[in-house]
């Protein structure tokens, strides 16, 4: 690990390249992709400054709709046993055990803070459009 300067500061000063520099001077598709990249590393931020949050946040929702088990230690462990966990939620809304009732509320609810916490991540700016 290196002190300075830090991964968010080397993918902001890339991101700052490519769209106060690059970008502008490009015409037609390298112009695109040159804004393509400029978002791929504004999305990597995000992700880097909310992983951790939004792994904890949606492992306990999980635990309140599912069985309670042992939270993973590492980071990659967690990511994994969120996917296991989410599979778990996609069996039972199969199983059309979600169908009705309050557990239909809980698992809408889960669903909606995930979405949510997920566009935060890859498109902050469709959750401040306004509703339709």
């Amino acid at each position: 690990m290196q002190d300075r300067p830090t991964i968010s500061e080397l993918l902001q000063a890339v991101a700052h390249l490519l769209d106060e520099e690059l970008v502008p001077n490009l015409t037609g598709s390298r112009q695109f992709y040159g804004r393509v990249a400029a978002n791929v590393l504004r999305i990597v931020l995000r992700e880097l400054e909310h992983e951790d949050e939004q792994l904890a946040a949606e492992w306990e929702r999980l635990e309140k709709l599912l069985s309670p088990t042992e939270r993973p230690a590492t980071r990659a462990e967690l990511r994994e046993a969120v996917q296991r966990r989410t599979e778990e939620i996609c069996q039972h809304i199969r199983q059309g055990e979600v169908d009705t009732g309050p557990f239909q509320d809980q698992v809408l609810a889960h669903v909606r803070e995930t979405v949510r916490e997920k566009l935060l991540v890859s498109n902050p700016g469709w959750l401040n459009r306004p509703a339709s």
